[in-house]
């Protein structure tokens, strides 16, 4: 078969006539014809077929040595949430979120941050997604992350634990995407979060003889005070989402603990799925434990219980979703996109 010139009429028209294509530069992803089309770079002697025929957002692949691919990106959103930290024993404070970022629609990130730009992804770049697990008692919460070769890491730290009660003021709350929530011993301020993650532990009104503790912070508020000795405080609350097609809310903080306290004044995790914290009698025996924050959204632990996971969710055209993925993840669609949900770690290959 005779190989067909191309005229200035049909580039500028970008039409691309049948058979070999010879031009002496690269096809753009504006140069639209039909899958199959074959170009040649006469300057390079590097050959493309026309892989993926999308008006003006076409795709040509490299089907010669060389490594250039002619592709367009396209926008995958995203929301990150890290794991929450732990309550503080015994009696204590509640455990802070992880932290929140977020890129889908209008939507903000944890500590009152704006919405994130979305990843511009290439062909061929795979993404890892990262998940450590929530904090235990006494600890933070870990990591959750999307990194790739032609991105900036993005993470959301795990939220701080909250401070030891009962009096004992050997170990404060820590800081972290959100904080830790102040028990009722002489640690009585909360610790702080992070800019662009979460909010600060609430405050405690000191040594008494109910020993409340106060709530851990949210990703979208500070945890709460506690009302003198008689109620300890809830935890902050989370951000709601709409990136999965269902409105949902992440990493809320966990509510601290109190003793010598009915169970109607126990303190409640924060929306987003923080736990709830412990009650216990005058003799120090459980009325109701604390409950450990929701693995999936990240929160808070209760006082005296468990920090819950966090979560990666990626959101993008279904007719750019390649399939290729590690690690399981849940693959839904919503509309025209599909939507990916990570629980464990593991990669998407766009």
């Amino acid at each position: 078969m005779a190989l067909s010139k191309i005229t200035s009429n049909s580039i500028a028209s970008g039409v691309i006539p049948e058979a070999i294509n010879k031009q002496s530069s690269d096809p753009t992803i504006t140069t639209n014809g039909s899958v199959g089309d074959v170009w040649l770079n006469t300057t390079t002697g590097e050959m493309f077929v026309l892989t993926d025929a999308t008006t003006n957002a076409n795709t040509w692949s490299n089907i010669g040595e060389g490594s250039g691919q002619i592709d367009p990106s396209y926008e995958i959103q995203y929301l990150v949430v890290g794991a929450g930290g732990g309550g503080g024993a015994y009696v204590g404070g509640g455990g802070g979120a992880g932290g929140l970022i977020n890129s889908y629609a209008s939507e903000t990130s944890g500590g009152g941050s704006a919405t994130q730009s979305p990843i511009s992804a290439a062909l061929n770049i795979v993404y890892t997604i990262t998940i450590e697990g929530g904090g235990a008692t006494q600890s933070n919460g870990g990591v959750s992350s999307i990194s790739g070769s032609n991105i900036s890491t993005i993470t959301a730290l795990g939220g701080g634990y909250g401070a030891v009660g009962g009096g004992n003021n050997s170990v404060p709350p820590g800081s972290g995407a959100s904080g830790g929530g102040a028990s009722s011993s002489a640690n009585t301020t909360g610790a702080s979060g992070t800019s662009g993650q979460g909010y600060a532990g609430g405050n405690s009104g000191g040594a008494g003889g109910n020993y409340a503790s106060a709530g851990g912070g949210g990703a979208g508020g500070v945890g709460e005070n506690t009302v003198g000795q008689t109620t300890a405080g809830d935890g902050g609350v989370g951000i709601q989402s709409s990136i999965t097609g269902t409105a949902v809310y992440y990493a809320g903080g966990g509510g601290g603990s109190i003793a010598n306290g009915a169970t109607s004044n126990r303190a409640y995790g924060g929306l987003g799925g923080g736990g709830n914290g412990a009650v216990r009698l005058a003799n120090g025996s459980l009325s109701s434990a604390g409950t450990a924050g929701t693995d999936g959204l990240g929160g808070g632990g209760g006082g005296e219980d468990a920090g819950g996971s966090g979560v990666v969710i990626l959101r993008m055209p279904t007719a750019k979703y390649s399939g290729t993925t590690t690690g399981s993840p849940t693959v839904t669609t919503d509309g025209s996109d599909t939507i990916l949900t990570y629980t464990s770690s593991g990669s998407y290959t766009a």
